[in-house]
């Protein structure tokens, strides 16, 4: 597999200013920060070692341009290429998700498709067989209604008086129409992986699914600076049998990919090219099946700035900054197997979401059990850049 079929790089990363992070290895090996220029890999860890510090800065993308003391690492193909790699070469760099102490936050519902994906697991119990069945129902129903509804307003509250009437509402209709968005913890800081690396199934879960979505790198004052893909590892089963068992359906060992870079927002790409960013999403099984979709953020219910201040603000703060997930644009819906029963994951698929400014995330699935366990948190962060004199 070449990088290159990949596109990890954004088509436009000439003129992007992008910040990643990678794995050194030496003998002082640890995490650094690297600035993609013009194809090559700059470590700028001696100025900045820490993802966090950049965004909280005033100007991220002119303070990463401007960085003293960085050193060339090489090419951005060849790391990719180690990456991509099935065990990518312990001697050579590869990337690792471009966050590090950073919280982990999630959006839910914020696009019609995925709403009402979440009232169909509901009305399902979690159970995949009854999927097909109940979405043409729900579909038929409430579908065309909420399609052109904006969340928190008037015709919001009198769809929901209509709604409630019908013996239809739901917990997600609540927070997809409602004022307040729903605002989750994806996982803990420094447990996502990025591109290349294998992304974590629950081994009881039988229904299950990637979501695509783009993520907001946001500052500790509540700026949005830039944004990256990320891979919101969903089971269907579990949250579809009870609400109350989200952190089981999305936070398991490697369940939350983000990467390969964070574009971050300069003169060449704006909050409007955010807003306008298009999405794709491919899966291919090793049992030859296969499956593509698309999805623009254009379609979200809600903005991002909007997004940003609900997670962070007077009512609450992150010194560290986050990286928000903004919501599932595409959820796989076409049978794997069983007529009605809808897209589950086999092991072995290889996920790829895609965004022409964004790059490539790409991602083959395992058991979290399987998968190498989560061990560098951020004693450990520390502890390896002052060994290596960064702190």
């Amino acid at each position: 597999m070449k990088s290159s079929d990949l596109q990890l790089l954004p088509d436009d990363h000439e003129r992007a200013t992008l910040l990643g992070r990678i794995w050194r290895p030496g003998a002082t090996a640890g995490p650094s920060i690297v600035l993609i220029e013009k194809g090559e890999v700059f470590d700028i860890t001696a100025a900045h070692p820490l993802m966090t510090e950049i965004l909280n800065s005033e100007n991220p993308s002119v303070l990463a341009r401007t960085a003293r003391g960085r050193e060339h690492v090489g090419s951005a193909i060849e790391l990719m290429e180690n990456t991509l790699a099935p065990r990518p070469e312990s001697k050579r760099p590869y990337l690792l998700a471009p966050a590090d102490l950073q919280s982990l936050k999630a959006c839910g519902v914020t696009f019609v498709s995925s709403l009402l994906e979440r009232v169909i697991e509901e009305h399902c119990g979690g159970e995949a067989a009854r999927a097909g069945e109940v979405r043409r129902e729900i579909e038929s129903q409430i579908g065309d209604e909420l399609r052109s509804i904006r969340p928190g307003t008037a015709e919001a509250q009198a769809l929901k008086t209509v709604l409630q009437a019908r013996d239809l509402w739901s917990q997600y209709l609540e927070v997809g129409l409602g004022r307040h968005v729903e605002i989750f913890t994806k996982s803990q800081p420094l447990s996502a992986v990025g591109t290349g690396a294998e992304i974590g199934l629950h081994r009881e879960s039988v229904w299950n699914n990637p979501e695509p979505e783009v993520v907001l790198a946001i500052s500790a004052a509540g700026k949005i600076i830039g944004c990256t893909l990320g891979n919101d590892v969903n089971l269907r089963d579990f949250e579809g049998r009870s609400a109350l068992l989200l952190g089981m359906a999305k936070d398991n060992n490697a369940s939350c990919a983000i990467g390969p870079f964070i574009r971050l927002l300069d003169e060449n790409f704006d909050l409007n090219h955010l807003r306008n960013l298009s999405v794709s999403l491919s899966i291919d099984g090793a049992d030859g099946f296969s499956l593509n979709g698309r999805s623009d953020l254009a379609a979200i219910s809600r903005d991002v700035e909007d997004l940003a201040s609900q997670v962070i603000g007077p009512h609450h703060q992150y010194p560290d900054g986050l990286m928000l997930f903004t919501g599932t644009m595409f959820v796989p819906t076409s049978d794997r197997g069983a007529a009605g029963a809808g897209f589950t994951h086999k092991q072995g698929d290889v996920v790829r979401i895609h965004s022409p400014q964004l790059g490539t995330l790409m991602n083959r699935v395992g058991y979290s059990d399987q998968i190498e366990p989560w061990s560098f948190g951020a004693t450990h962060l520390m502890r390896n850049l002052a060994a290596r004199g960064y702190l």
